[in-house]
């Protein structure tokens, strides 16, 4: 036994609901949001860049191939399923990343079916400036407060 180990105390449940005033958790469905937007500007801006549509429409196209994976992949994490205990937690938060993936691949594979004049390259810009929101979030995510619980 380590020397630390017995330094550890359990938090109270006074103690874990002051914790959690002080750190709060990120919703899921914020970095969605913020993943929508940016791809949203994105798609703007590259139609304001070059003036064609399908430009745009390809910077679009690739932000929704992270975003709606995204989206279903937060609601399968989110449900009540997911956390009714923690294997089923682990379990779900790898069916829904597999399905997430799953899902990107097939959406990336009818994009050119989907999108008339399809630009590849403005289609990977917009799915990897959509991607790199979680840095983002991360970023602007609220500090946590300087209080400690007692």
């Amino acid at each position: 036994m380590d020397a630390g180990d017995t330094d550890f105390k359990p938090l109270t449940r006074e103690e874990a609901q002051k914790l959690r005033k002080t750190s709060p958790s990120l919703s899921p469905w914020w970095v969605v949001a913020g993943q929508l937007v940016v791809g949203v500007v994105v798609a703007g801006i590259a139609w304001a860049f070059t003036g064609r549509s399908n430009i745009a429409w390809s910077a679009f196209y690739g932000a929704l191939a992270v975003v709606i994976p995204a989206a279903l992949f937060a609601r399968g994490l989110t449900s009540k399923v997911s956390s009714m205990n923690p294997g089923a937690a682990v379990l779900g938060f790898f069916l829904w990343e597999l399905v997430k993936m799953g899902l990107t691949v097939a959406m990336l594979f009818m994009a050119p079916r989907l999108i008339e004049n399809l630009s590849w390259p403005a289609l990977l810009v917009g799915l990897i400036v959509t991607m790199k929101v979680y840095w983002g979030v991360l970023w602007f995510k609220p500090k946590r407060s300087t209080t400690r619980p007692t």
